[in-house]
């Protein structure tokens, strides 16, 4: 029965480490993008930056082999699906702070 537990215990925390602890990362991760954009004041269709100026490209293959893994290109990317973050016609993109107040990480920043 105790081996049987075990096995339990390590499959709970196998999936703890495949869901839970990613999207804490991509959550913190998301905190550090809308700063990026906050700081470079991409906050309006007029003001929006291209993805290069923000430093939010996503590693080359390459990179991501020299070093730990980055989660703000993710976090991006649900920001995006969020409509968060917004493009313009020509690729540029901004912050829309009223729909980052409709969200709870909107709320979490307030606070």
């Amino acid at each position: 029965m105790s081996d049987l537990l075990v096995i339990v215990f390590t499959m709970v925390l196998f999936l703890l480490a495949l869901v839970v602890v990613p999207n804490f990362l991509v959550h913190r991760a998301a905190k550090k993008v809308v700063r990026i954009f906050r700081k470079y004041d991409a906050l309006g269709p007029n003001r929006a930056k291209d993805i290069e100026t923000l430093g939010l490209k996503p590693p080359t293959f390459a990179q991501r082999m020299m070093r730990l893994r980055d989660y703000k290109p993710r976090a991006l990317d649900v920001l995006i699906n969020a409509g968060v973050v917004q493009r313009t016609e020509d690729g540029r993109l901004y912050l829309s702070e009223a729909r980052l107040n409709d969200t709870r990480l909107g709320q979490n920043l307030k606070g």
